[in-house]
Protein backbone atom coordinates (compact mmCIF):
# COMPACT_ATOMS: atom_id res chain seq x y z
CA UNK A 1 0.00 0.00 0.00
CA UNK A 2 1.02 3.61 -0.40
CA UNK A 3 0.72 6.39 2.12
CA UNK A 4 -1.08 9.66 1.62
CA UNK A 5 2.32 11.36 1.88
CA UNK A 6 4.07 12.20 -0.33
CA UNK A 7 1.26 13.44 -2.56
CA UNK A 8 0.44 11.35 -5.61
CA UNK A 9 1.52 12.59 -9.00
CA UNK A 10 -1.10 13.37 -11.63
CA UNK A 11 -0.44 10.09 -13.44
CA UNK A 12 -0.72 8.14 -10.20
CA UNK A 13 -4.06 9.80 -9.45
CA UNK A 14 -5.37 8.82 -12.89
CA UNK A 15 -4.23 5.27 -12.24
CA UNK A 16 -5.99 5.19 -8.85
CA UNK A 17 -9.23 6.51 -10.33
CA UNK A 18 -9.19 3.95 -13.16
CA UNK A 19 -8.38 1.17 -10.70
CA UNK A 20 -11.46 2.18 -8.71
CA UNK A 21 -13.82 2.07 -11.68
CA UNK A 22 -15.74 -0.85 -13.05
CA UNK A 23 -13.65 -2.52 -15.74
CA UNK A 24 -15.88 -1.56 -18.67
CA UNK A 25 -16.05 2.07 -17.63
CA UNK A 26 -12.30 2.21 -17.05
CA UNK A 27 -11.81 0.75 -20.53
CA UNK A 28 -13.82 3.57 -22.11
CA UNK A 29 -11.78 6.16 -20.24
CA UNK A 30 -8.47 4.50 -21.15
CA UNK A 31 -9.38 4.67 -24.84
CA UNK A 32 -9.28 8.46 -24.61
CA UNK A 33 -5.54 8.46 -23.88
CA UNK A 34 -2.74 8.13 -26.39
CA UNK A 35 -0.65 4.96 -26.29
CA UNK A 36 2.21 6.87 -24.63
CA UNK A 37 -0.11 8.20 -21.94
CA UNK A 38 -1.65 4.75 -21.47
CA UNK A 39 1.84 3.29 -21.03
CA UNK A 40 2.62 5.78 -18.26
CA UNK A 41 -0.68 5.06 -16.53
CA UNK A 42 -0.20 1.29 -16.86
CA UNK A 43 3.28 1.59 -15.34
CA UNK A 44 1.78 3.29 -12.29
CA UNK A 45 -0.92 0.63 -12.02
CA UNK A 46 1.72 -2.10 -12.02
CA UNK A 47 3.64 -0.38 -9.25
CA UNK A 48 0.69 0.74 -7.10
CA UNK A 49 -0.83 -2.76 -6.91
CA UNK A 50 -3.35 -2.22 -4.07
CA UNK A 51 -3.99 1.27 -2.74
CA UNK A 52 -5.01 2.33 0.76
CA UNK A 53 -8.80 2.92 0.80
CA UNK A 54 -8.36 6.42 2.29
CA UNK A 55 -6.00 7.40 -0.52
CA UNK A 56 -8.43 6.02 -3.08
CA UNK A 57 -11.36 7.91 -1.57
CA UNK A 58 -9.46 11.19 -1.41
CA UNK A 59 -8.27 10.84 -5.01
CA UNK A 60 -11.67 9.89 -6.39
CA UNK A 61 -13.32 12.82 -4.61
CA UNK A 62 -10.70 15.17 -6.03
CA UNK A 63 -11.51 14.06 -9.54
CA UNK A 64 -15.26 14.33 -8.92
CA UNK A 65 -15.64 11.35 -11.25
CA UNK A 66 -17.19 8.76 -8.99
CA UNK A 67 -19.49 8.60 -6.02
CA UNK A 68 -17.51 7.01 -3.23
CA UNK A 69 -19.44 4.69 -0.95
CA UNK A 70 -17.68 3.09 2.00
CA UNK A 71 -14.18 1.77 1.76
CA UNK A 72 -12.99 1.07 -1.73
CA UNK A 73 -9.81 -0.87 -2.43
CA UNK A 74 -7.98 0.06 -5.62
CA UNK A 75 -7.01 -2.91 -7.76
CA UNK A 76 -3.66 -2.84 -9.47
CA UNK A 77 -0.74 -4.97 -10.50
CA UNK A 78 0.54 -6.37 -13.79
CA UNK A 79 -2.52 -8.53 -14.53
CA UNK A 80 -4.99 -5.70 -13.99
CA UNK A 81 -2.97 -3.26 -16.10
CA UNK A 82 -2.62 -5.59 -19.08
CA UNK A 83 -6.28 -6.63 -18.82
CA UNK A 84 -7.41 -3.02 -19.02
CA UNK A 85 -5.05 -2.29 -21.91
CA UNK A 86 -6.27 -5.33 -23.86
CA UNK A 87 -9.87 -4.25 -23.43
CA UNK A 88 -8.98 -0.70 -24.48
CA UNK A 89 -6.60 -1.26 -27.39
CA UNK A 90 -6.79 -4.97 -28.26
CA UNK A 91 -4.35 -7.73 -27.38
CA UNK A 92 -1.67 -6.85 -29.97
CA UNK A 93 -1.43 -3.16 -29.07
CA UNK A 94 -1.66 -3.97 -25.37
CA UNK A 95 1.37 -6.23 -25.68
CA UNK A 96 3.29 -3.42 -27.37
CA UNK A 97 2.32 -0.93 -24.68
CA UNK A 98 3.39 -3.35 -21.94
CA UNK A 99 6.76 -3.79 -23.66
CA UNK A 100 7.17 -0.01 -23.41
CA UNK A 101 6.10 -0.16 -19.77
CA UNK A 102 8.68 -2.85 -19.01
CA UNK A 103 11.36 -0.88 -20.84
CA UNK A 104 10.58 2.34 -18.96
CA UNK A 105 10.58 0.54 -15.61
CA UNK A 106 13.76 -1.44 -16.25
CA UNK A 107 16.70 0.38 -14.72
CA UNK A 108 14.67 2.72 -12.50
CA UNK A 109 15.76 0.87 -9.40
CA UNK A 110 19.39 1.67 -10.18
CA UNK A 111 18.96 5.11 -11.74
CA UNK A 112 20.74 6.63 -8.71
CA UNK A 113 23.93 5.19 -10.24
CA UNK A 114 23.52 7.06 -13.54
CA UNK A 115 25.68 9.97 -12.39
CA UNK A 116 28.20 7.75 -10.59
CA UNK A 117 31.62 7.26 -12.18
CA UNK A 118 32.42 3.69 -13.33
CA UNK A 119 35.37 3.50 -10.92
CA UNK A 120 33.08 4.39 -8.01
CA UNK A 121 30.59 1.71 -9.10
CA UNK A 122 33.44 -0.79 -9.22
CA UNK A 123 34.29 0.15 -5.65
CA UNK A 124 30.65 -0.25 -4.60
CA UNK A 125 30.52 -3.70 -6.21
CA UNK A 126 33.86 -4.87 -4.83
CA UNK A 127 33.42 -8.26 -3.16
CA UNK A 128 29.89 -8.81 -4.51
CA UNK A 129 28.89 -12.11 -6.10
CA UNK A 130 28.96 -12.31 -9.93
CA UNK A 131 25.16 -12.62 -10.07
CA UNK A 132 24.79 -9.41 -8.05
CA UNK A 133 27.17 -7.51 -10.31
CA UNK A 134 25.31 -8.88 -13.35
CA UNK A 135 22.00 -7.68 -11.91
CA UNK A 136 23.34 -4.16 -11.50
CA UNK A 137 25.01 -3.99 -14.93
CA UNK A 138 21.88 -5.28 -16.66
CA UNK A 139 20.02 -2.25 -15.31
CA UNK A 140 22.61 0.39 -16.22
CA UNK A 141 22.79 2.20 -19.54
CA UNK A 142 24.83 -0.01 -21.93
CA UNK A 143 27.63 2.53 -22.27
CA UNK A 144 27.88 2.93 -18.51
CA UNK A 145 27.71 -0.81 -17.93
CA UNK A 146 30.41 -1.38 -20.53
CA UNK A 147 32.85 0.87 -18.70
CA UNK A 148 32.20 -0.97 -15.42
CA UNK A 149 32.49 -4.38 -17.08
CA UNK A 150 35.83 -3.38 -18.59
CA UNK A 151 37.18 -2.60 -15.12
CA UNK A 152 36.56 -6.08 -13.72
CA UNK A 153 39.24 -8.77 -13.55
CA UNK A 154 39.27 -11.00 -16.63
CA UNK A 155 37.81 -14.11 -14.97
CA UNK A 156 35.15 -12.19 -13.08
CA UNK A 157 34.29 -10.22 -16.21
CA UNK A 158 33.61 -13.42 -18.14
CA UNK A 159 31.47 -14.88 -15.36
CA UNK A 160 29.46 -11.67 -15.04
CA UNK A 161 28.92 -11.61 -18.81
CA UNK A 162 27.70 -15.20 -18.64
CA UNK A 163 25.30 -14.28 -15.82
CA UNK A 164 23.89 -11.33 -17.77
CA UNK A 165 23.29 -13.54 -20.81
CA UNK A 166 21.44 -16.11 -18.72
CA UNK A 167 19.41 -13.65 -16.70
CA UNK A 168 15.64 -13.49 -17.03
CA UNK A 169 13.23 -11.65 -14.76
CA UNK A 170 14.27 -10.89 -11.20
CA UNK A 171 11.96 -10.64 -8.21
CA UNK A 172 11.27 -7.17 -6.81
CA UNK A 173 12.56 -8.36 -3.42
CA UNK A 174 15.95 -9.32 -4.88
CA UNK A 175 16.22 -5.95 -6.60
CA UNK A 176 15.22 -4.17 -3.41
CA UNK A 177 17.92 -5.92 -1.35
CA UNK A 178 20.66 -5.03 -3.83
CA UNK A 179 19.58 -1.41 -4.31
CA UNK A 180 19.17 -0.78 -0.60
CA UNK A 181 22.63 -2.21 0.05
CA UNK A 182 24.22 -0.01 -2.62
CA UNK A 183 22.26 3.06 -1.54
CA UNK A 184 23.42 2.56 2.03
CA UNK A 185 27.00 2.54 0.76
CA UNK A 186 26.64 5.79 -1.13
CA UNK A 187 24.50 7.42 1.53
CA UNK A 188 21.38 7.55 -0.65
CA UNK A 189 18.07 8.02 1.12
CA UNK A 190 15.53 7.35 -1.61
CA UNK A 191 13.56 4.12 -1.39
CA UNK A 192 13.04 1.40 -3.98
CA UNK A 193 9.62 1.02 -5.52
CA UNK A 194 7.79 -2.26 -5.18
CA UNK A 195 7.57 -3.44 -8.76
CA UNK A 196 10.61 -3.56 -11.00
CA UNK A 197 11.02 -5.75 -14.03
CA UNK A 198 14.58 -6.78 -14.74
CA UNK A 199 15.41 -7.87 -18.24
CA UNK A 200 18.64 -9.72 -18.89
CA UNK A 201 19.67 -12.09 -21.63
CA UNK A 202 22.13 -12.21 -24.48
CA UNK A 203 21.02 -9.02 -26.24
CA UNK A 204 21.75 -6.70 -23.27
CA UNK A 205 25.17 -8.35 -23.03
CA UNK A 206 25.75 -7.76 -26.75
CA UNK A 207 24.82 -4.08 -26.35
CA UNK A 208 27.26 -3.72 -23.46
CA UNK A 209 30.09 -5.38 -25.41
CA UNK A 210 29.34 -3.29 -28.51
CA UNK A 211 30.15 -0.19 -26.46
CA UNK A 212 33.34 -1.57 -24.93
CA UNK A 213 36.82 -0.77 -26.21
CA UNK A 214 38.48 -3.22 -28.56
CA UNK A 215 40.78 -4.74 -25.94
CA UNK A 216 37.91 -5.41 -23.53
CA UNK A 217 35.76 -6.88 -26.32
CA UNK A 218 38.52 -9.23 -27.46
CA UNK A 219 39.45 -10.34 -23.93
CA UNK A 220 35.81 -10.92 -22.96
CA UNK A 221 35.01 -12.98 -26.05
CA UNK A 222 38.16 -15.07 -25.58
CA UNK A 223 37.19 -15.71 -21.97
CA UNK A 224 33.66 -16.66 -23.01
CA UNK A 225 35.14 -19.02 -25.61
CA UNK A 226 36.91 -20.84 -22.80
CA UNK A 227 33.90 -20.94 -20.47
CA UNK A 228 30.99 -21.39 -22.87
CA UNK A 229 31.85 -21.68 -26.59
CA UNK A 230 28.18 -21.82 -27.65
CA UNK A 231 27.39 -18.59 -25.79
CA UNK A 232 30.46 -16.89 -27.26
CA UNK A 233 29.38 -17.88 -30.77
CA UNK A 234 25.83 -16.66 -30.14
CA UNK A 235 27.15 -13.32 -28.89
CA UNK A 236 29.43 -12.94 -31.93
CA UNK A 237 26.57 -13.72 -34.31
CA UNK A 238 24.49 -10.90 -32.82
CA UNK A 239 27.20 -8.30 -32.52
CA UNK A 240 27.22 -5.38 -34.89
CA UNK A 241 30.41 -5.15 -36.95
CA UNK A 242 31.94 -2.49 -39.15
CA UNK A 243 31.07 -4.59 -42.22
CA UNK A 244 27.36 -4.35 -41.26
CA UNK A 245 27.37 -0.77 -42.55
CA UNK A 246 26.50 -2.26 -45.96
CA UNK A 247 23.14 -3.36 -44.49
CA UNK A 248 22.07 0.22 -43.78
CA UNK A 249 19.88 2.34 -46.01
CA UNK A 250 21.85 5.06 -47.81
CA UNK A 251 20.24 7.83 -45.76
CA UNK A 252 21.24 6.01 -42.57
CA UNK A 253 24.84 5.57 -43.73
CA UNK A 254 24.93 9.31 -44.42
CA UNK A 255 23.78 10.04 -40.87
CA UNK A 256 26.50 7.82 -39.43
CA UNK A 257 29.26 9.34 -41.56
CA UNK A 258 28.33 12.92 -40.62
CA UNK A 259 29.82 12.40 -37.17
CA UNK A 260 33.00 10.57 -38.23
CA UNK A 261 36.32 12.35 -38.80
CA UNK A 262 37.86 11.65 -42.21
CA UNK A 263 41.13 10.52 -40.60
CA UNK A 264 39.28 7.91 -38.51
CA UNK A 265 37.33 6.77 -41.57
CA UNK A 266 40.52 6.40 -43.61
CA UNK A 267 42.04 4.10 -40.97
CA UNK A 268 38.81 2.09 -40.67
CA UNK A 269 38.81 1.44 -44.42
CA UNK A 270 42.25 -0.18 -44.31
CA UNK A 271 41.77 -3.75 -45.55
CA UNK A 272 37.99 -3.38 -45.91
CA UNK A 273 36.02 -5.23 -48.57
CA UNK A 274 35.06 -3.55 -51.83
CA UNK A 275 31.43 -3.54 -50.70
CA UNK A 276 32.20 -1.56 -47.55
CA UNK A 277 34.42 0.90 -49.43
CA UNK A 278 31.76 1.42 -52.11
CA UNK A 279 28.99 1.92 -49.53
CA UNK A 280 30.97 4.58 -47.69
CA UNK A 281 32.26 6.44 -50.75
CA UNK A 282 28.81 6.43 -52.37
CA UNK A 283 27.31 8.13 -49.33
CA UNK A 284 29.85 10.93 -49.05
CA UNK A 285 29.52 14.26 -50.79
CA UNK A 286 32.02 14.93 -53.57
CA UNK A 287 33.98 17.29 -51.32
CA UNK A 288 34.12 14.81 -48.42
CA UNK A 289 35.10 12.05 -50.83
CA UNK A 290 38.08 14.14 -51.92
CA UNK A 291 39.04 14.77 -48.28
CA UNK A 292 38.83 11.03 -47.56
CA UNK A 293 40.96 10.21 -50.61
CA UNK A 294 43.60 12.68 -49.42
CA UNK A 295 43.60 11.06 -45.97
CA UNK A 296 43.93 7.58 -47.48
CA UNK A 297 46.86 8.67 -49.68
CA UNK A 298 48.65 10.32 -46.76
CA UNK A 299 48.08 7.39 -44.43
CA UNK A 300 51.21 5.65 -43.24
CA UNK A 301 51.18 1.97 -42.24
CA UNK A 302 48.97 1.51 -39.17
CA UNK A 303 48.70 -1.19 -36.54
CA UNK A 304 45.85 -3.67 -36.64
CA UNK A 305 44.75 -2.38 -33.23
CA UNK A 306 44.40 1.14 -34.68
CA UNK A 307 42.19 -0.17 -37.48
CA UNK A 308 40.05 -2.09 -34.99
CA UNK A 309 39.65 0.97 -32.76
CA UNK A 310 38.67 3.18 -35.73
CA UNK A 311 36.08 0.63 -36.81
CA UNK A 312 34.81 0.36 -33.24
CA UNK A 313 34.29 4.13 -33.21
CA UNK A 314 32.02 3.84 -36.25
CA UNK A 315 30.21 0.83 -34.78
CA UNK A 316 29.50 2.80 -31.60
CA UNK A 317 28.14 5.66 -33.71
CA UNK A 318 25.80 3.22 -35.49
CA UNK A 319 24.63 1.73 -32.19
CA UNK A 320 24.02 5.15 -30.65
CA UNK A 321 21.95 6.33 -33.61
CA UNK A 322 20.00 3.07 -33.59
CA UNK A 323 19.31 3.45 -29.85
CA UNK A 324 18.00 6.97 -30.51
CA UNK A 325 15.70 5.61 -33.19
CA UNK A 326 17.43 7.74 -35.85
CA UNK A 327 18.44 4.78 -38.02
CA UNK A 328 17.39 1.14 -38.50
CA UNK A 329 19.86 -1.74 -38.59
CA UNK A 330 18.68 -4.79 -40.53
CA UNK A 331 19.89 -7.92 -38.76
CA UNK A 332 20.14 -11.37 -40.23
CA UNK A 333 17.39 -12.85 -38.06
CA UNK A 334 14.89 -10.13 -38.94
CA UNK A 335 12.36 -10.65 -41.70
CA UNK A 336 12.73 -8.78 -44.95
CA UNK A 337 10.10 -6.31 -46.02
CA UNK A 338 7.37 -7.49 -48.41
CA UNK A 339 6.71 -5.05 -51.23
Amino acid sequence: MIDAQPALTGTQKVAVVLMSMEHQRATEVMKQFTEAEAADIAAEMVQLRRVDPDVTETTVLEFHELTVKGNRAGRGGHAYAIGLLEASFGAEKAAGVMVKVASSMAGKAFEFLDATEPLQILTLLDGELPQTIALVLAHLRPGHASAVLGGLDTDLRAEVAQRIAGMGTTTPEAVRVVTETLKARVGAVSSTRDSVETVGGIQPLVEIINRADVATERALLEALDARDPALAEDVRSRMLTFADIVKLENRDVQQVLRGIDAAVLAIALKGSTDGVVTTIRTNLSERNREILDDEVKALAPVRVSQVEEARATIVRAIRDLEAQGSITVQRAEEDDYVV
